[in-house]
C-alpha cells in the first residue's frame, strides 16, 4: 500500500516552492514530512544523497531521535508535504504497523548508500 494511503484525510498540506529550503542540516528537527507532489533533494554537507518524490518521505529522523538535522532538504519541485509531528507519528505507528516498517526501510536504505559512499 502506498505511504500516501496510511495519512489521515484530514493531514494537513504544506505547499513548497522550487528552491525553497524545506529544513536545514544542523536544525532541531521535529517534523518529518510526507510528499505527496513534486520532488525534494536531501543534501548532506552540499552534497546531494538523494531525490525524494512522490510517497517518499524526509526528516525522519527527528522523530527517531532529538538530534539535530543530519541533512538539509529543498524543494528541487514544486512540492507539497504533509508534516508528521511526534504525536501524528505515534498515532500512526500504533494504528499502522506497515508505516512504520516504511520508515524504518527508508532509514536503512538511506545508512546503506551512505556507508558505500565512504
Amino acid at each position: 500500500m502506498p505511504l500516501i494511503d496510511l495519512l489521515p484525510s484530514d493531514a494537513p498540506l504544506l505547499p513548497f516552492a522550487a528552491g525553497k529550503v524545506i529544513f536545514a542540516q544542523g536544525d532541531p528537527g521535529d517534523v518529518m514530512y510526507v510528499v505527496v507532489e513534486g520532488q525534494a533533494q536531501i543534501m548532506i554537507d552540499g552534497k546531494m544523497l538523494e531525490t525524494v518524490r512522490s510517497g517518499g518521505i524526509l526528516g525522519e529522523m527527528a522523530l527517531i531521535d532529538a538530534g539535530p538535522r543530519s541533512a538539509t532538504a529543498i524543494a528541487k519541485t514544486q512540492c507539497v508535504l504533509v508534516p508528521i509531528d511526534e504525536k501524528r507519528f505515534a498515532d500512526l505507528v500504533g494504528r499502522r504497523p506497515e508505516f512504520a516498517l516504511h520508515v524504518m526501510r527508508v532509514l536503512a536504505n538511506r545508512l546503506r548508500r551512505m556507508d558505500a559512499e565512504h
